[in-house]
């Protein structure tokens, strides 16, 4: 579970766009692995976050599901700045959450948080981003993660029956995250703030 201590060691959305950006203009990079590898990926991974923050549209969908959000909610997601799927699915998090206030989005490292990623695994592994909702009492919600679903069972595919190398499987990834702008993403989180409604909302009742 979320307590206030995990909230209280997070950092915010342009707080971590910060760091990243430090990261990849010192060649640095978070996590427990500071190798060349991790930060050329930090490097890449910073150019995708600017894109993606100037690039990606918001859905009318997501505009006005996020409307409806009149209760005070967390969205607390574990990263690390060497993380492709991070990368590609944070700046999205942080412009739905520019659109309402009471949308508090918190970026915690996973390395430097473990008791709190071993409680978010996805099949036993430590995989991200994930996110976690909670209410203004941290009462968890629902949570995301670490990917679209469609990526989720590409790979489940893929490590049942391999057909490629690991490393070219998550280079395909980042093509299908540049051909769908965020838009997948969107509809999954459209879906997942209908659930964390607290009230039914008259602008969401034709959908």
């Amino acid at each position: 579970m979320i307590t206030q201590n995990d909230i209280d060691k997070s950092r915010s959305f342009n707080e971590y766009y910060q760091l990243v950006e430090e990261l990849a203009n010192n060649n640095g990079t978070t996590g427990n692995e500071q190798t060349e590898e991790m930060i050329n990926y930090t490097k890449l991974n910073y150019s995708r976050m600017k894109r993606i923050m100037k690039t990606t549209p918001i859905s009318e969908d997501v505009i006005k599901t996020v409307d409806c959000l009149n209760d005070p909610l967390t969205w607390i997601v574990l990263a690390e700045s060497w993380c492709g799927d991070a990368a590609q699915n944070i700046p999205v998090f942080a412009k739905i959450a520019e659109g309402n206030p009471n949308i508090n989005l918190r970026i915690v490292l996973r390395d430097e948080n473990p008791q709190l990623m071993n409680q978010y695994l996805t099949n036993g592994s430590k995989s991200i981003p994930k996110l976690i909702c909670v209410d203004e009492n941290l009462k968890e919600l629902g949570t995301w993660g670490p990917r679209p679903q469609f990526l989720q069972n590409w790979l489940y595919k893929e490590k049942a029956n391999p057909t490629m190398e690991m490393s070219a499987l998550k280079e395909q990834f980042q093509v299908w995250y540049t051909k769908d702008k965020g838009q997948t993403l969107q509809r999954e989180m459209v879906l997942l703030m209908k659930d964390w409604l607290n009230r039914k909302c008259s602008c969401l009742e034709d959908n």
